[in-house]
């Protein structure tokens, strides 16, 4: 995806911008930053805005989850499945891997900090595997394009070596055990999973 496939869409004529995006190493990740105002009462900032939303998902669905400190999640994707992630409390490496067998850059993983204070968001369109480690007590929210499917929702082993997913380098100074479900613990690999797409 590139920023310029939008410079010809309407968009509502506002005195700034709301958002400023940034593309990221794997084709078609956004980096989102919000307008973000602030003074002696705490902050305020409008975390999505249809109108100004380039990304092209159209968004059914907005699920929450807590992590304790040490907690990864992932490495989960739904096919047709776009998503908007955010940290509404803590701190977060998002973490995220190229499952498109045709893209150039298959099979390679990208991370970014998501956190309460800079409240970036991460705009993730389908064919990508999606994962993170709180490095702290954390909240995470994100949109959806498509309603959860157990049947269709895949995933593969965070740990694989294959993929070699640095997850810990933010917790160094304070080392926590790792946290997982027994269902990421025990997934299949990342070439187990690649073969059945």
């Amino acid at each position: 995806m590139s920023l310029s496939q939008f410079d010809e869409r309407p968009v509502c004529l506002r005195s700034e911008p709301k958002f400023t995006y940034r593309e990221l190493e794997l084709s078609g990740l956004l980096l989102i930053q919000p307008k973000v105002r602030r003074d002696y009462r705490g902050f305020f900032l409008e975390t999505w805005v249809q109108s100004e939303d380039i990304t092209g998902a159209s968004f059914v669905q907005e699920n929450h989850s807590r992590s304790a400190a040490g907690v990864i999640r992932g490495m989960h994707f739904q096919p047709g499945q776009a998503k908007l992630v955010r940290c509404t409390r803590g701190r977060i490496l998002d973490v995220v891997v190229d499952m498109r067998q045709d893209s150039p850059t298959f099979k390679q993983w990208t991370s970014v900090i998501l956190d309460d204070e800079s409240h970036f968001q991460l705009f993730i369109p389908d064919g990508f595997a999606h994962g993170f480690f709180a490095t702290c007590d954390s909240d995470v929210a994100y949109k959806v394009s498509s309603y959860y499917d157990a049947k269709q929702e895949r995933g593969f082993s965070p740990l694989d070596p294959a993929i070699g997913i640095t997850w810990r380098f933010l917790n160094d100074a304070n080392p926590t055990e790792i946290i997982m479900s027994d269902r990421d613990r025990n997934a299949p690999s990342f070439a187990e999973v690649a073969a059945t797409i």
